[in-house]
């Protein structure tokens, strides 16, 4: 089972690095938070292997989007099927968008002029910004769809030589 567990720990590596090289490219790290957070883990047991990936909770919502109140977000699935985001803004506003922004817009160094050239105060922009996500919604970038869509391409192929080799291996011992 060594081949098949090598060609599973390059199969999780490779979603993972290709991930996060999508977020880069996409301009969507800001803290890093979400960016450290993507890994795999790779356990086995009596009835195999599992490959499991994790990230932080919120990269979900970047990767599949959420639709807004007036418009719908879709995204691209590892199948390559285009589907409706399943997370949408709820229909009351509890102020947690609008906070979360705030911390957002000073790493970011957003600092807008209004026509006279006077800075948009923080407070304004936050509350304009929130209208706009609360009702367009966020478009997802399937970060994490895509690379696995890519590696599922050739997982049937690579697996059977992955269990050749083991079986062959076992044969010769």
């Amino acid at each position: 089972m060594e081949a098949i567990e090598r060609y599973l720990n390059s199969f999780g590596q490779s979603v993972v690095n290709k991930s996060k090289g999508i977020l880069k490219k996409n301009k969507k790290v800001v803290t890093g938070t979400l960016l450290n957070s993507i890994s795999y883990i790779l356990s086995q047991s009596k009835q195999g292997f599992t490959l499991k990936f994790l990230m932080a909770d919120y990269g979900k919502f970047i990767d599949k989007g959420v639709s807004g109140t007036k418009k719908d977000r879709y995204y691209v699935d590892y199948k390559g099927e285009k589907r409706k985001s399943p997370f949408t803004y709820g229909k009351t506003r509890d102020g947690s968008l609008t906070r979360a922004l705030d911390k957002w817009i000073v790493m970011r160094g957003i600092a807008p002029r209004d026509d006279k050239g006077r800075f948009i105060s923080r407070n304004s922009l936050k509350f304009l910004i929130a209208r706009k996500i609360y009702t367009q919604g966020k478009e997802g970038i399937s970060f994490f769809q895509k690379p696995l869509k890519l590696e599922m391409r050739g997982f049937t192929t690579s697996m059977g030589k992955a269990l050749k080799e083991d079986i062959i291996n076992k044969i010769e011992q």
